[in-house]
C-alpha cells in the first residue's frame, strides 16, 4: 500500500490526537512500514480509509493497534548505563539519608512513565534491590505505564527472550532475579512485586498519582510538541516529593523550560530536581 501526500496529513493528525506523537512529512517512510498491516486488517485500502474508519466510526480496537504499531520503541534492560549508576550511587543513597528522621523513612516511590514492555521498571527494580538488601522489608513501590496496552501486558507477565535479556543485563542479575523456563527467562516473583503495571496516556491528566521520589520519563517527549513537552514535565513536577528527581533521556535536555530545570551531574548521567530549585540555590 503506498502512501500519498494527503495520507501522511490525515494519519499525522490522527496518531497526535491518540498518542501526542508529532509527524511531519519525512515520517511517511515510517507511517507505510508500521501502519500498513493495520490498515489491511482493517479492510481499507487508503491510508485516508484507514484514517476515516477510525476517527468516524469510533473503532477502539483500531486505534489500540495504531498506538501499538507507532509507540513501538528501542528498549533494552539498564538502557544508557549512567542514569541507574547515578541512582543507585548518588540519588538513593542521598534520598534515603534525607528520609532517615522522616515519618516514613523506608517509604520509596518510583515512576517508569514510558515503561513500554518493561525493562527499565525492572532494571530500576534490581538497582533498589541491588543497594538495599532488605528491600522486602520497605514500603517500595514502583508504578510502570505505557500507552500502549499490549506493551503494558508482554511488560506485566515478565518474560523475556533470550536475545532480550542478553541485551544489557550483567549475568550475576540473570541468575539472581530470574528463573529460566523452556528457553526464556522470568522476573522472580519477589522483584516482580516491587512493581505495578497500568496504562496511562501523557498528555492526560494524571489522577491520584503521586508523590514520587524518582521520575523516569525518557526518550518519549522527544517525540512531542514543544508544548505537549512543556506541558508534560509541569505536570510530572507538580507530582515530585520535595526533593525528588527526575530523569530524562541521553539525548533530551530541559534548559529551554526554565531555571527550576537546573540539571545535576553524576556518573556521566544528568538528573533534574525541578521542585527543590523553587526553594534552594543550585
Amino acid at each position: 500500500m503506498q502512501i500519498t501526500t494527503e495520507d501522511i496529513k490525515v494519519i499525522s493528525r490522527l496518531v497526535h490526537d491518540l498518542c501526542g506523537i508529532v509527524l511531519d512529512e519525512s515520517k511517511g517512510y515510517l507511517i507505510e512500514s508500521r501502519l500498513s498491516r493495520v490498515a489491511n486488517e482493517a479492510g481499507c485500502e487508503t491510508f485516508s480509509e484507514l484514517y476515516y474508519k477510525t476517527r468516524y466510526k469510533q473503532n477502539p480496537a483500531i486505534e489500540k493497534k495504531i498506538i501499538d504499531a507507532i509507540t513501538t520503541n528501542e528498549t533494552l534492560f539498564f538502557r544508557d548505563t549512567s542514569p541507574f549508576e547515578a541512582l543507585q550511587f548518588k540519588v538513593l543513597p542521598e534520598m534515603i539519608d534525607e528520609k532517615a528522621n522522616s515519618r516514613n523513612p523506608k517509604r520509596l516511590r518510583l515512576w517508569s512513565a514510558a515503561c513500554s514492555t518493561g525493562q527499565e521498571p525492572y532494571s530500576l527494580a534490581m538497582t533498589l534491590a541491588e543497594l538495599i538488601p532488605d528491600i522486602h522489608s520497605w514500603d517500595v513501590n514502583i508504578l510502570a505505564t505505557d500507552i500502549s496496552s499490549t506493551a503494558i501486558a508482554q511488560a506485566s507477565r515478565g518474560t523475556f527472550e533470550k536475545l532480550e535479556i542478553q541485551r544489557g543485563m550483567k549475568p550475576t542479575f540473570l541468575a539472581k532475579y530470574f528463573d529460566q523456563t523452556e528457553g526464556t527467562y522470568r522476573v522472580k516473583d519477589q522483584l516482580r512485586s516491587l512493581i505495578r503495571f497500568q496504562q496511562i496516556n501523557l498528555l492526560q491528566p494524571f489522577v491520584g498519582m503521586g508523590p514520587f521520589d524518582i521520575v523516569f520519563c525518557r526518550n518519549v517527549a522527544i517525540y512531542f510538541s514543544a508544548e505537549a513537552r512543556k506541558d508534560l514535565f509541569e505536570r510530572i513536577t507538580q507530582l515530585l516529593t520535595p526533593s525528588g528527581c527526575l530523569f530524562v533521556g541521553s539525548s533530551e535536555s530541559l534548559l529551554d523550560l526554565g531555571s527550576r530545570f537546573t540539571p545535576h551531574r553524576h556518573c556521566r548521567a544528568v538528573f533534574y530536581r525541578p521542585r527543590m530549585a523553587q526553594t534552594a540555590p543550585c
